[in-house]
């Protein structure tokens, strides 16, 4: 699995699309085994998923992004995890223990669609 954090110096990014790289995860057997810094190409509508899902990630963490994002992101089977704030050591943490709670933003596009099906 590929994790990618939106990022704000060590901090994870208050809205995706505005930064300006992401801090890339990769996790094997509940354990991170390597990270590297992806840098963002541009904000531009409808780019962003299909470019990160090109790098093979399946998961995105931000604060938050808009909603015709995060149903892209879907499209592109990558889990939205929205409305998470704090430091990306942390929330890798957390993210990897599986202890990493959503906010209530996160993927939701009306009662019969659920993301995190994908």
């Amino acid at each position: 699995m590929k994790v990618a954090i939106a990022k704000e110096g060590n901090e994870v990014s208050a809205h995706f699309g505005h930064c300006t790289e992401y801090a890339v995860f990769d996790i094997a057997n509940k354990k991170v085994t390597g990270k590297s810094i992806l840098q963002s190409p541009g904000h531009q509508p409808g780019m962003l998923p299909p470019f990160l899902a090109s790098h093979k990630v399946t998961h995105v963490i931000a604060g938050g992004m808009g909603p015709r994002a995060v149903e892209l992101f879907c499209q592109n089977n990558i889990e939205v995890y929205l409305g998470i704030a704090g430091p990306i050591d942390a929330v890798i943490e957390a993210f990897v223990k599986g202890t990493l709670e959503k906010g209530e933003s996160s993927c939701s596009h009306g009662p019969d669609h659920e993301c995190s099906g994908h």
